[in-house]
């Protein structure tokens, strides 16, 4: 049976938006590159490409999504990358959806149903980014070479006062042992739909994952808007953490005091509504 018809994209217009999306992935990727080509580490922003192991080229490659057909591609070298196949025009391309979703059908379903479930709770807003504190708990050795700003036995008090309430699981599983049982839920990964809620910036954060997964049926400017606010959310994340990173140019947001508190639940829900909207996005990706 012939591919339906799709919605062509003519050549200058799509070659446009790949240009574009070239040079916006490069500037998103550049400090990170040339880093990793002194042999430098940075704690911050590295993150999102050591943490999720998703190299800087899985940004730069340009993809229209599912259903647009690129006019005037059949001798581009994107006609030989896998999940193309040829469009109803002569001499267009576009995205075979249905051979993804033939091979990886499973994994688009599961990635749907987590992105369906976080939408539908409403968001929480009470952790107050303990996670990152609860990672370090009674620990003398951290995850980041950098200095706890108020020392260990200050930190310690700070995760001894508070109630911990994470809900996400590749949060949770970091914490230390003695941090653990202080959490008020259990989060497993086979808990995770039902547990993730669209106010933590850890599931704010695998957007960036998910539109990654979900491949050539996502459009390249979708999946560098996952990234911008991953990126942006790791930022919080770490202010908001228990180390000192002023050396690094990042001034401390104080989740020990009122203030902090504040300041952070503001800046969660600012991420919650830009998550709500790349979220919502991707649903209809995985819908197809």
């Amino acid at each position: 049976m012939a591919p339906p018809a799709v919605p062509a994209l003519a050549g200058d217009a799509w070659r446009a938006r790949e240009a574009a999306h070239e040079a916006r992935a490069r500037a998103l990727t550049s400090a990170h590159r040339e880093r990793a080509a002194r042999g430098e580490a940075h704690p911050v922003e590295d993150f999102l490409f050591t943490y999720y192991s998703y190299k800087p080229s899985a940004l730069h490659r340009w993809h229209p999504g599912e259903g647009v057909e690129l006019a005037d591609a059949a001798a581009d070298a994107r006609a030989a990358w896998r999940w193309y196949r040829p469009g109803a025009t002569e001499g267009s391309i576009a995205v075979d959806a249905a051979a993804f979703r033939a091979e990886r059908g499973a994994l688009v379903a599961n990635v749907g149903r987590i992105l369906r479930a976080t939408a539908d709770r409403p968001p929480g807003f009470g952790c107050f980014g303990l996670h990152e504190w609860a990672m370090v708990y009674r620990q003398p050795q951290h995850r980041h070479p950098v200095p706890l700003r108020l020392g260990q036995a200050a930190t310690d008090a700070v995760v001894e006062a508070h109630e911990l309430r994470c809900t996400h699981f590749d949060a949770f599983r970091f914490f230390t042992l003695e941090a653990a049982p202080r959490n008020r839920e259990t989060p497993t990964r086979e808990r995770q739909a039902d547990l993730e809620q669209p106010g933590c910036l850890h599931a704010g954060m695998d957007l960036y994952k998910w539109a990654v997964k979900l491949g050539p049926l996502v459009p390249g400017e979708l999946l560098l808007d996952a990234f911008e606010l991953a990126r942006d959310i790791r930022a919080l994340d770490m202010r908001a953490s228990p180390y000192d990173l002023a050396d690094w140019g990042y001034d401390a947001v104080p989740i020990e005091t009122a203030e902090g508190k504040a300041a952070y639940v503001r800046a969660q829900r600012t991420f919650a509504d830009r998550g709500r909207v790349i979220r919502g996005r991707l649903i209809d990706v995985a819908a197809g």
